[in-house]
């Protein structure tokens, strides 16, 4: 084993929250009318979601990933846990329940790549911290919770607090569409996340700022010592104490942007992990976006680090 996959192979991730089963239909350009029916260029099925989308690209890239969140005993679980497993994520902390289905997703993918979505929130909503097996989550030393706002602020706040207590560095990243509301109710966890994950709709829906800059220094003042903020074909902001930067988007033709921002969460997780600068993690966040971006879903295309930092090398910015 090469020097460098040894260290890789020593950044072990707890991700915990949102596990989404994605249907992707490619080649929407209307919904028919009435009962009438319309052919598609491709269905295709993935793992997805703030903390499941998020666990398979950070395992592409060569992390040690574990899950925890809660899935429905169907069908949809059974596939769910298959393709988790298949990208080597540890799923032993994902919990099955009867309560509900396994949250879904139906995303009509438009030809430019935008997608809208109709979503089913599913078993997600039933993950409490009791589902959680504290001890084994506290063997990484990364936690990344993908959806705070199923578990409540001060739920949040206490998972948290308790990975940072036990040494652990931590990241959010929050699936609903941004409102005012939703930040009063995840309020407490901020003060105890490293790494706050938003998109820029999230920021100025949150804040009702005039600028996205202005949004995330708002944010900043709530607890998170940094936000990096994506910004689909614009690239990230960066926002910190010290730092205010922007990033690129990396050049790629487009099929599907779902996932983009979970792929740019893994890259920058991962790029902290592993001792880069800020600028540097943002870079890989940006460039491991790109390579889902050109293909369907989470888990499209082929490539670990080594790859991404040779697209990196490249430069091919927007």
């Amino acid at each position: 084993m090469e020097k460098a996959d040894r260290v890789i192979a020593q950044v072990e991730i707890a991700v915990v929250g949102v596990h989404v089963l994605d249907t992707h239909v490619i080649g929407i350009t209307s919904i028919p009318e009435g009962s009438q029916g319309q052919l598609v260029e491709t269905i295709k099925i993935s793992p997805a979601g703030t903390a499941g989308g998020t666990a398979v690209v950070l395992s592409r890239l060569g992390a040690t990933v574990h899950s925890f969140g809660a899935i429905g005993t169907d069908a949809m679980g059974d596939t769910l846990l298959a393709m988790l497993s298949q990208e080597g994520v540890d799923v032993s902390g994902l919990i099955r329940t009867s309560a509900s289905q396994t949250s879904a997703s139906v995303i009509p993918v438009r030809p430019n790549g935008e997608r809208p979505a109709w979503h089913c929130v599913g078993a997600n909503a039933v993950f409490t911290l009791d589902n959680l097996d504290l001890d084994e989550l506290i063997r990484s030393s990364h936690l990344h919770l993908g959806g705070p706002e199923f578990l409540g602020g001060p739920a949040a706040s206490e998972l948290l607090q308790y990975a940072k207590a036990n040494g652990l560095s931590t990241s959010v990243d929050i699936l609903a569409a941004g409102d005012p509301g939703l930040l009063q109710w995840i309020a407490d966890a901020l003060p105890h996340t490293d790494y706050l994950l938003p998109n820029d709709e999230q920021v100025l829906g949150f804040t009702g700022a005039p600028d996205l800059l202005t949004g995330a220094q708002y944010l900043l003042g709530a607890g998170p010592a940094c936000l990096a903020v994506t910004q689909g074909s614009k690239g990230a902001l960066i926002v910190s104490n010290e730092d205010r930067f922007e990033v690129p988007a990396f050049a790629v033709d487009v099929v599907d942007t779902t996932g983009c921002g979970d792929a740019f969460s893994a890259g920058f997780i991962l790029g902290r992990a592993l001792g880069r600068s800020l600028s540097e993690a943002a870079r890989l966040g940006c460039a491991t976006a790109a390579q889902v971006a050109g293909g369907i879903g989470t888990d499209a295309g082929t490539y670990d680090l080594d790859a991404v930092d040779a697209f990196i090398h490249r430069g091919d910015t927007r």
